[in-house]
Protein backbone atom coordinates (compact mmCIF):
# COMPACT_ATOMS: atom_id res chain seq x y z
CA UNK A 1 0.00 0.00 0.00
CA UNK A 2 1.31 3.60 -1.01
CA UNK A 3 2.51 5.77 2.29
CA UNK A 4 -0.81 7.70 2.45
CA UNK A 5 0.21 9.03 6.84
CA UNK A 6 3.12 10.35 8.13
CA UNK A 7 2.62 8.60 11.79
CA UNK A 8 -0.14 5.96 13.19
CA UNK A 9 0.18 6.11 16.76
CA UNK A 10 -1.23 2.62 18.42
CA UNK A 11 -1.80 2.63 22.18
CA UNK A 12 -4.19 4.01 24.98
CA UNK A 13 -6.90 5.70 24.04
CA UNK A 14 -8.70 7.27 26.72
CA UNK A 15 -10.29 10.96 28.76
CA UNK A 16 -8.12 13.08 30.54
CA UNK A 17 -9.87 14.83 33.50
CA UNK A 18 -7.64 17.77 34.46
CA UNK A 19 -7.66 20.08 37.23
CA UNK A 20 -5.29 22.68 38.08
CA UNK A 21 -4.86 23.18 42.09
CA UNK A 22 -3.24 25.79 43.98
CA UNK A 23 -0.93 22.76 45.55
CA UNK A 24 -0.55 19.25 46.04
CA UNK A 25 -2.60 19.06 49.68
CA UNK A 26 -1.05 16.82 52.22
CA UNK A 27 -3.27 13.93 53.98
CA UNK A 28 -6.25 15.27 55.21
CA UNK A 29 -5.82 18.09 53.69
CA UNK A 30 -7.64 20.53 51.46
CA UNK A 31 -6.53 22.22 47.53
CA UNK A 32 -8.51 24.34 46.14
CA UNK A 33 -9.46 23.60 41.70
CA UNK A 34 -8.77 26.78 40.14
CA UNK A 35 -9.39 25.10 36.13
CA UNK A 36 -10.82 21.68 35.48
CA UNK A 37 -11.57 20.71 31.63
CA UNK A 38 -12.00 17.28 30.02
CA UNK A 39 -10.77 15.90 26.69
CA UNK A 40 -9.13 12.91 24.85
CA UNK A 41 -5.92 11.92 26.02
CA UNK A 42 -3.70 8.18 26.53
CA UNK A 43 0.25 8.47 24.62
CA UNK A 44 -1.13 7.19 21.10
CA UNK A 45 -3.86 9.62 21.22
CA UNK A 46 -1.68 12.63 21.64
CA UNK A 47 1.23 11.74 19.52
CA UNK A 48 -1.43 11.28 16.68
CA UNK A 49 -3.32 14.66 17.69
CA UNK A 50 0.23 16.36 17.71
CA UNK A 51 1.22 15.02 14.58
CA UNK A 52 -1.68 16.36 12.90
CA UNK A 53 -1.28 19.99 14.64
CA UNK A 54 2.14 20.09 13.79
CA UNK A 55 0.80 19.91 10.24
CA UNK A 56 1.16 16.36 9.51
CA UNK A 57 -1.53 13.55 8.48
CA UNK A 58 -2.23 10.78 11.13
CA UNK A 59 -3.81 8.06 12.36
CA UNK A 60 -4.31 5.57 15.49
CA UNK A 61 -5.00 2.25 16.54
CA UNK A 62 -6.63 2.07 19.75
CA UNK A 63 -9.84 0.87 21.84
CA UNK A 64 -12.65 2.90 23.47
CA UNK A 65 -15.76 1.80 24.62
CA UNK A 66 -19.57 2.47 23.40
CA UNK A 67 -20.20 5.26 26.27
CA UNK A 68 -19.89 8.86 26.79
CA UNK A 69 -16.23 9.33 27.08
CA UNK A 70 -15.56 7.11 24.49
CA UNK A 71 -17.38 9.84 22.60
CA UNK A 72 -15.25 12.54 23.56
CA UNK A 73 -12.37 10.84 22.25
CA UNK A 74 -14.10 9.69 18.58
CA UNK A 75 -15.26 13.64 18.51
CA UNK A 76 -12.07 14.97 19.12
CA UNK A 77 -10.01 12.93 17.26
CA UNK A 78 -12.30 13.76 14.39
CA UNK A 79 -12.31 16.99 14.72
CA UNK A 80 -8.61 16.88 14.25
CA UNK A 81 -8.46 15.17 10.82
CA UNK A 82 -6.70 12.20 12.59
CA UNK A 83 -7.23 8.99 10.21
CA UNK A 84 -9.82 6.38 12.50
CA UNK A 85 -9.71 3.42 10.80
CA UNK A 86 -7.94 1.48 13.62
CA UNK A 87 -10.35 2.99 16.19
CA UNK A 88 -11.99 -0.42 17.55
CA UNK A 89 -15.09 0.19 19.52
CA UNK A 90 -15.97 -2.47 22.48
CA UNK A 91 -19.56 -2.89 22.66
CA UNK A 92 -19.40 -3.50 26.63
CA UNK A 93 -17.26 -2.11 29.55
CA UNK A 94 -15.85 1.30 29.69
CA UNK A 95 -13.31 3.69 28.10
CA UNK A 96 -10.44 4.60 30.11
CA UNK A 97 -9.54 7.70 31.85
CA UNK A 98 -7.04 9.55 33.82
CA UNK A 99 -7.39 11.94 36.93
CA UNK A 100 -4.85 14.35 35.82
CA UNK A 101 -3.88 17.13 38.97
CA UNK A 102 -1.80 19.84 37.63
CA UNK A 103 -0.35 22.17 40.00
CA UNK A 104 -0.13 26.00 39.14
CA UNK A 105 2.94 27.57 39.06
CA UNK A 106 4.97 24.24 38.39
CA UNK A 107 3.38 22.51 36.49
CA UNK A 108 3.93 19.63 38.05
CA UNK A 109 1.39 16.57 37.95
CA UNK A 110 -0.22 13.42 39.59
CA UNK A 111 -1.98 11.08 38.20
CA UNK A 112 -4.44 8.88 38.90
CA UNK A 113 -4.86 5.52 35.92
CA UNK A 114 -7.89 3.55 34.80
CA UNK A 115 -7.49 2.04 31.66
CA UNK A 116 -10.76 0.82 30.94
CA UNK A 117 -10.82 -1.20 27.19
CA UNK A 118 -8.06 0.60 26.25
CA UNK A 119 -5.71 -2.40 27.36
CA UNK A 120 -7.82 -4.74 25.68
CA UNK A 121 -6.82 -3.85 22.26
CA UNK A 122 -5.80 -7.70 20.96
CA UNK A 123 -3.23 -8.53 18.50
CA UNK A 124 -6.26 -9.40 16.07
CA UNK A 125 -8.00 -5.88 16.37
CA UNK A 126 -4.60 -3.83 14.43
CA UNK A 127 -5.75 -2.40 11.58
CA UNK A 128 -2.72 -3.52 9.02
CA UNK A 129 -3.94 -1.87 6.23
CA UNK A 130 -3.63 1.57 8.26
CA UNK A 131 -0.41 0.52 9.76
CA UNK A 132 0.95 0.04 6.34
CA UNK A 133 -0.36 3.32 4.89
CA UNK A 134 2.21 5.67 7.47
CA UNK A 135 5.31 6.44 6.99
CA UNK A 136 5.78 5.55 10.71
CA UNK A 137 4.73 3.30 13.25
CA UNK A 138 4.39 4.57 16.85
CA UNK A 139 3.64 2.38 19.76
CA UNK A 140 2.75 3.65 23.32
CA UNK A 141 2.21 1.94 26.35
CA UNK A 142 -0.08 -0.78 25.07
CA UNK A 143 0.63 -4.36 25.96
CA UNK A 144 3.38 -6.76 24.65
CA UNK A 145 1.79 -9.11 22.50
CA UNK A 146 -0.37 -6.41 20.70
CA UNK A 147 2.65 -4.23 20.61
CA UNK A 148 4.35 -7.08 19.01
CA UNK A 149 1.89 -7.43 16.42
CA UNK A 150 1.95 -3.91 15.17
CA UNK A 151 5.43 -3.85 14.89
CA UNK A 152 5.34 -6.57 13.24
CA UNK A 153 2.63 -5.06 11.08
CA UNK A 154 4.61 -2.05 10.28
CA UNK A 155 8.10 -3.90 9.48
CA UNK A 156 6.57 -6.15 7.08
CA UNK A 157 5.13 -2.97 5.05
CA UNK A 158 8.96 -2.04 5.48
CA UNK A 159 7.89 0.98 7.96
CA UNK A 160 9.59 3.25 10.48
CA UNK A 161 8.71 1.85 14.05
CA UNK A 162 8.94 3.82 17.14
CA UNK A 163 8.15 2.19 20.82
CA UNK A 164 7.61 4.47 23.58
CA UNK A 165 7.26 1.64 26.63
CA UNK A 166 5.72 3.90 29.56
CA UNK A 167 6.58 2.61 33.14
CA UNK A 168 4.90 -0.62 33.29
CA UNK A 169 6.33 -2.04 30.70
CA UNK A 170 9.68 -0.61 31.19
CA UNK A 171 9.56 -2.11 34.60
CA UNK A 172 9.77 -5.44 32.68
CA UNK A 173 13.38 -5.05 32.10
CA UNK A 174 15.24 -5.47 28.64
CA UNK A 175 14.92 -9.41 28.31
CA UNK A 176 11.41 -9.31 28.77
CA UNK A 177 10.83 -7.04 25.75
CA UNK A 178 13.54 -8.40 23.16
CA UNK A 179 11.42 -9.38 21.10
CA UNK A 180 9.77 -6.18 20.42
CA UNK A 181 12.71 -4.26 20.29
CA UNK A 182 14.49 -6.63 17.79
CA UNK A 183 11.44 -4.88 15.55
CA UNK A 184 11.95 -1.27 16.89
CA UNK A 185 14.04 1.31 15.20
CA UNK A 186 13.78 4.23 17.95
CA UNK A 187 13.03 3.82 21.83
CA UNK A 188 11.75 7.03 23.43
CA UNK A 189 11.88 6.90 27.44
CA UNK A 190 12.11 9.19 29.82
CA UNK A 191 14.69 8.97 33.09
CA UNK A 192 12.56 6.60 35.01
CA UNK A 193 11.45 4.62 31.97
CA UNK A 194 15.80 4.51 30.97
CA UNK A 195 16.78 2.94 34.72
CA UNK A 196 13.40 0.41 35.24
CA UNK A 197 14.74 -1.08 31.54
CA UNK A 198 18.16 -1.51 31.69
CA UNK A 199 19.20 -1.05 35.66
CA UNK A 200 21.59 1.45 34.98
CA UNK A 201 21.11 5.20 36.30
CA UNK A 202 23.35 6.85 33.99
CA UNK A 203 21.05 8.07 30.80
CA UNK A 204 23.94 7.51 28.28
CA UNK A 205 24.73 4.06 29.35
CA UNK A 206 21.34 3.11 29.66
CA UNK A 207 20.70 4.80 25.73
CA UNK A 208 23.66 2.01 25.07
CA UNK A 209 22.10 -1.19 26.62
CA UNK A 210 18.82 -0.32 25.08
CA UNK A 211 20.63 -0.07 21.42
CA UNK A 212 22.24 -3.14 21.98
CA UNK A 213 18.90 -4.80 22.03
CA UNK A 214 18.20 -3.92 18.93
CA UNK A 215 17.13 -0.36 18.25
CA UNK A 216 18.81 2.67 15.81
CA UNK A 217 17.84 5.22 17.78
CA UNK A 218 17.27 5.88 21.47
CA UNK A 219 16.27 9.13 22.76
CA UNK A 220 16.05 9.73 26.74
CA UNK A 221 13.58 12.54 27.31
CA UNK A 222 15.05 14.27 30.61
CA UNK A 223 12.40 16.80 31.41
CA UNK A 224 14.13 20.27 32.41
CA UNK A 225 17.45 18.73 31.88
CA UNK A 226 16.34 18.17 27.94
CA UNK A 227 17.21 15.40 26.23
CA UNK A 228 19.78 12.65 24.99
CA UNK A 229 19.46 11.35 21.19
CA UNK A 230 21.75 8.21 20.83
CA UNK A 231 22.70 6.89 16.92
CA UNK A 232 24.29 3.80 17.19
CA UNK A 233 24.51 3.26 12.95
CA UNK A 234 26.55 6.91 13.53
CA UNK A 235 28.38 5.48 16.97
CA UNK A 236 27.40 9.02 18.59
CA UNK A 237 25.11 10.41 21.05
CA UNK A 238 23.53 14.08 21.44
CA UNK A 239 22.69 16.04 24.60
CA UNK A 240 20.58 19.21 24.31
CA UNK A 241 19.48 21.58 26.90
CA UNK A 242 15.21 22.09 27.38
CA UNK A 243 13.47 24.58 25.25
CA UNK A 244 12.58 26.82 27.73
CA UNK A 245 9.50 28.67 26.88
CA UNK A 246 9.16 31.39 29.67
CA UNK A 247 6.82 29.63 31.98
CA UNK A 248 5.65 26.31 32.72
CA UNK A 249 1.84 25.46 32.87
CA UNK A 250 1.43 21.81 32.43
CA UNK A 251 4.42 19.34 31.78
CA UNK A 252 1.33 16.06 31.37
CA UNK A 253 1.98 14.91 27.06
CA UNK A 254 5.53 16.83 26.93
CA UNK A 255 7.11 13.53 25.98
CA UNK A 256 4.84 12.68 23.27
CA UNK A 257 5.20 16.15 21.65
CA UNK A 258 8.78 15.52 21.75
CA UNK A 259 8.43 11.90 19.90
CA UNK A 260 5.49 13.31 17.71
CA UNK A 261 7.65 16.34 16.33
CA UNK A 262 10.67 13.83 16.14
CA UNK A 263 8.98 11.15 14.04
CA UNK A 264 7.29 13.95 11.86
CA UNK A 265 10.69 15.80 10.98
CA UNK A 266 12.00 12.10 10.06
CA UNK A 267 9.42 10.87 8.17
CA UNK A 268 10.00 14.06 6.08
CA UNK A 269 13.70 13.60 5.37
CA UNK A 270 15.23 16.07 8.35
CA UNK A 271 18.43 14.31 9.44
CA UNK A 272 18.44 13.19 13.24
CA UNK A 273 20.16 16.40 14.79
CA UNK A 274 17.42 18.52 13.12
CA UNK A 275 14.70 16.37 14.41
CA UNK A 276 16.44 16.20 18.03
CA UNK A 277 15.98 20.62 18.11
CA UNK A 278 12.70 20.81 16.28
CA UNK A 279 11.50 18.17 18.99
CA UNK A 280 13.03 19.77 22.15
CA UNK A 281 11.34 23.25 20.70
CA UNK A 282 8.01 21.68 20.52
CA UNK A 283 7.88 19.86 23.84
CA UNK A 284 9.01 22.68 25.59
CA UNK A 285 6.02 24.88 23.74
CA UNK A 286 3.97 22.59 24.76
CA UNK A 287 4.65 22.73 28.67
CA UNK A 288 4.02 26.71 28.52
CA UNK A 289 -0.27 25.31 27.54
CA UNK A 290 -2.72 23.57 29.40
CA UNK A 291 -3.90 20.09 27.84
CA UNK A 292 -1.68 16.55 26.99
CA UNK A 293 -1.70 17.54 23.13
CA UNK A 294 -1.79 21.64 23.32
CA UNK A 295 1.26 21.54 21.06
CA UNK A 296 0.99 24.68 18.85
CA UNK A 297 0.96 24.93 15.25
CA UNK A 298 3.90 23.58 13.05
CA UNK A 299 4.99 27.47 11.86
CA UNK A 300 4.65 28.65 15.53
CA UNK A 301 7.22 25.79 16.60
CA UNK A 302 9.19 26.95 13.34
CA UNK A 303 9.31 30.28 13.72
CA UNK A 304 10.21 29.30 17.15
CA UNK A 305 13.34 27.14 15.98
CA UNK A 306 14.86 29.58 13.76
CA UNK A 307 15.30 31.91 17.24
CA UNK A 308 16.78 29.37 19.17
CA UNK A 309 20.45 29.33 18.29
CA UNK A 310 21.20 26.12 20.78
CA UNK A 311 23.09 23.28 19.20
CA UNK A 312 23.55 19.61 20.78
CA UNK A 313 26.66 18.50 22.07
CA UNK A 314 28.33 15.56 20.53
CA UNK A 315 29.27 12.98 22.34
CA UNK A 316 31.20 10.10 21.24
CA UNK A 317 30.33 6.67 21.81
CA UNK A 318 33.47 4.65 23.71
CA UNK A 319 35.66 7.93 23.69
Amino acid sequence: MAETLDVVAAGHALVDVRMVVDRFPGPDEEASIREEERGAGGSAVNVAIDVARLGGRSGVVAKIAFDSFGRVVFEELWRSRVDLRGLRIAPRGRTGFSIVVVAAGTGEVAIYGFKGVAEELAPGEVDEELVAAGRALHIASLRLDTSIAAARAARGAGRLVSWDPGRRLASLGLEAVGELLRLVDIVFVNRVEARLLTGAGDPLEAAERIASAGPRLVAVKLGAGGALLLDRGAGVAYRIPAYEPGRVVDTTGAGDAFAAAMLLRLVRGGGVVEALRYAAVAAGLKVARLGAHSVPEGSVVEEALRRWKVYPEELRLGA
